[in-house]
């Protein structure tokens, strides 16, 4: 079944998509996708191959996810997405033993708050922390997007503390994944996010802050820029 899927692929790879994807992940020399193999797929080809090899083991997914091929890994992410819900705690674990292997932002994002998230919503936690302090960033960026289920909750405490946490970072997809996740606090209660900002406003990096503060008003927004607060 493996053999199989891993032709299906070669088949549907495109030269021009390839390249474009290489370029939009950031792959050349230094950058954060560096060494990524892109084959040109949509995200919506990729889906339908995921529905269609969901019976694929969990020892078969762990070669998609050792592959260097793009398209692999997302795909063994998907699965691993509807295994999840026959097997939440197995695939969770397999999940956080590959969490480097999600070394993207679109394979933590489509992934993570499906399968940590989850399954950690009425759990203990301290597993992000673990992840929020590693010096790995794509576990860094997973311990922030899985929150995205607490936040459907009403449960801010924890995407609020991670934050805090991860304020410190340099990367921009940490950024903008603060940022994000904020922005999806304050669509539930704009005060919680309102205060969080005014409390860390020196340590915000600028783009987290206009992430966080996108739905705003255009007025409170360039309020909020400049550090003035009702």
């Amino acid at each position: 079944m493996l053999e199989n899927l891993t032709k299906e692929l070669k088949k549907l790879y495109s030269k021009e998509r390839a390249e474009n994807s290489m370029k939009y992940f950031k792959t050349g020399k230094g950058e954060y996708g560096q060494g990524d193999i892109f084959l040109g797929l949509s995200m919506g080809e990729q889906r339908e191959i995921a529905k269609r090899y969901g019976e694929l083991s969990l020892s078969n997914l762990q070669k998609l996810l050792d592959s260097s091929v793009h398209e692999h890994r997302m795909i063994a992410g998907i699965i691993l997405t509807y295994k999840f819900k026959e097997n939440p705690e197995e695939v969770f674990n397999f999940y956080l033993k590959n969490a480097k292997r999600f070394n993207n932002w679109d394979l933590v994002d489509v992934t993570c708050p499906r399968i940590v998230g989850f399954f950690l919503i009425n759990k203990n936690k301290s597993i992000l922390y673990t992840l929020a302090n590693s010096k790995n960033l794509w576990e860094k960026r997973i311990s922030i997007i899985s929150t995205f289920p607490f936040i459907k909750e009403n449960q801010f405490a924890d995407t609020l503390k991670i934050s805090e946490v991860l304020l410190r970072d340099k990367h921009d997809l940490i950024h903008k994944a603060i940022g994000w996740m904020l922005r999806e606090v304050g669509k539930k209660d704009v005060e919680v996010l309102k205060d969080f900002l005014k409390t860390n406003y020196k340590k915000l990096p600028r783009t987290t802050l206009r992430y966080a503060i996108e739905r705003f008003p255009e007025k409170e927004r360039k309020m909020f820029l400049k550090g003035k607060f009702n």
